[in-house]
């Protein structure tokens, strides 16, 4: 059976491809159009993921779309009955994009150059948050578990909880629009002078500079019910029925103005992009993603309580909070966590070929614990670019490589790191990744002069051998996606200055043998010269998708000033 996901017209477009039970390949548009967050109809990404399966189109037995534009319609209709000021321009956006979905026969039959009618029958449209939640648990090496997806918003919810056993998934309670968490953090993400799609991740960075001095102010915005849910006192917000997102011709998401005249009258006007951050900007941030976290346990903590579980899938855009994910078993009943790679919005074609495959299809499931299941490059293919640039470079076996690469770390020099195949979701993971030597004072100052130029407050991430996690953390839970934050023991912080954030805190990733062999072995080597199993990690990018080729790769090397360009066993120095 071949089931093809598909998240399409919705920021992070993107596909996946499932043979007989197994995902083959995963991986965002954005990677192939250089546009971040691009929310097309995701062609070439559909393209490649048959190409990696070594199938055709006429082949595919169902095309799985993670949106279905009939979910919770009565909903929809009788909240913009009940808001008819603004609501005409909300209306046609979501009709246009409603027509969009309705045509994916047509988009399938131009690309393929088969007729229309030779994919009727095919589609299958699966809800917005069915398909994160199918995201996490299906994939999840978990027979049962409790489920929760929280974003924005999808099909009308905001919310969806659920409980998973088997090859089953029921839904047992949903939030409606306008009531979401994700809106919530996104208004104030605004307010702090950050208007761009996808910008929550800089408020979750400069949280740890302030103190949660206006947790009370904000707890007359958002209220927790004594049901586990929670609601917005939407005065504080724009009327959701002028539209929140819409999409440019160039297919990039743009975020309304969430926040109304009484959130600028209670919290200050919103700061602009080039003032200067005060620390009551800062103290708001800690605030904000406090009560964020406050409302994740408190939905968490009656989930549990309603299911007596103890283990639970979470996906959506506010499972990328990596803060609140590594505090949930602390805070709240369960003790086990499972959150896919692409835990946000391109992680919906997973989940909607996911669904299909499991709930509807019954087949085997079997757990996903890699996330390298984009394109990748041979040493001939490399070594052939290069050469047509006439480019001068080392080719090493593995050993001498791993060698080579942290004799260069631990001389300060900064590594661009292209091996295997390139990560499904926000964050590399050793794939496409940026290194540096942890233990250095100066290590983000070098970074950001270098290649990142980005806000100083934002911290960089440790990978560490999963052995060593208890040894540096105080938590010892795996972290493959780099998908939580966990305090950094006070006694190691001093030997890894680069990835300890202000807090104590680092986003980790624990780097699996078997899973990531190369980037394994490099880390290893490090840790054999340094006795620390960690490197600094970030993406391999310099404000752009992270790079997927090695024509990406090397352009991004020779516009900054990296000291090292590894792609597979070819090196490349300056």
């Amino acid at each position: 059976m071949i089931i093809v996901g598909i998240n399409a017209y919705h920021a992070d477009a993107s596909a996946a491809i499932f043979v007989n039970g197994k995902m083959i390949a995963a991986i965002e548009e954005e990677r192939f159009t250089r546009k971040k967050h691009w929310a097309g109809f995701p062609a070439l990404a559909i393209q490649f993921c048959l190409k990696e399966a070594g199938v055709g189109f006429e082949e595919v037995d169902y095309f799985a779309i993670g949106r279905n534009p009939n979910a919770k319609l009565n909903k929809k209709l009788l909240y913009l009955l009940k808001n008819p000021l603004g609501s005409v321009t909300a209306v046609k956006e979501r009709l246009a994009n409603r027509k969009k979905i309705s045509t994916i026969e047509a988009e399938l039959a131009a690309i393929s150059g088969l007729p229309e009618v030779r994919f009727m029958g095919k589609v299958q449209n699966i809800e917005h948050h069915r398909s994160h939640i199918a995201s996490a648990f299906f994939a999840s090496p978990f027979e049962e578990a409790a489920c929760l997806s929280i974003d924005g918003s999808g099909d009308f919810s905001t919310t969806m909880m659920g409980v998973g056993k088997g090859n089953n998934i029921e839904i047992i309670n949903s939030i409606d629009f306008p009531h979401s968490i994700g809106i919530f953090y996104s208004a104030f993400t605004q307010l702090l002078g950050f208007p761009h799609y996808g910008d929550e991740y800089k408020v979750m960075g400069m949280a740890p500079y302030g103190k949660p001095v206006h947790v009370n102010q904000l707890r007359k915005v958002i209220q927790l019910k004594p049901d586990g849910s929670f609601s917005l006192n939407l005065q504080y917000f724009r009327k959701g029925t002028h539209g929140i997102i819409s999409y440019r011709e160039d297919h990039i998401p743009v975020v309304a103005t969430l926040y109304s005249d009484k959130m600028t009258a209670v919290f200050g006007p919103a700061r602009i992009s080039e003032e200067p951050l005060t620390q009551y900007h800062k103290d708001l941030a800690a605030s904000v993603q406090i009560i964020t976290e406050e409302v994740i346990f408190h939905l968490l903590n009656h989930l549990h309580q309603t299911t007596g579980l103890t283990r639970v899938c979470i996906a959506g855009g506010v499972a990328q909070n990596s803060v609140a994910n590594g505090k949930i078993t602390r805070n709240t009943g369960f003790k086990e966590v499972y959150i896919p790679s692409a835990g946000h919005d391109a992680g919906i074609s997973m989940g909607a070929g996911l669904w299909v495959q499991h709930q509807m299809m019954k087949v085997n499931r079997s757990p996903i614990w890699s996330a390298y299941t984009g394109s990748r490059f041979d040493n001939v293919f490399i070594k052939k670019y290069l050469d047509e640039q006439q480019v001068v470079y080392k080719e090493v076996k593995d050993e001498d490589l791993y060698n080579r690469v942290s004799d260069a770390l631990i001389q300060g020099k900064v590594v661009g790191w292209m091996n295997g195949r390139a990560e499904f979701g926000p964050r590399a993971l050793g794939g496409r990744s940026i290194l540096a030597d942890p233990r250095r004072q100066d290590a983000k100052e070098l970074l950001n002069s270098k290649i990142k130029r980005r806000e100083s407050f934002r911290p960089f991430a440790p990978s560490i051998l999963k052995e060593y996690v208890a040894e540096f953390f105080e938590l010892d839970e795996p972290v493959p996606f780099m998908e939580k934050v966990f305090p950094i023991k006070k006694e190691k912080q001093s030997l890894i200055p680069a990835v300890t954030h202000v807090d104590g805190s680092g986003r980790l990733q624990t780097v699996d043998k078997i899973i990531s062999p190369a980037y394994y072995q490099l880390i290893e080597a490090f840790r054999v010269k340094t006795g620390i199993p960690i490197l600094l990690n970030t993406s391999f990018n310099e404000n752009e998708p992270i790079v997927n080729t090695p024509e990406q790769a090397l352009a991004c090397f020779l516009r900054t000033d990296m000291d090292m360009l590894v792609m597979e066993n070819i090196i490349v120095e300056r």
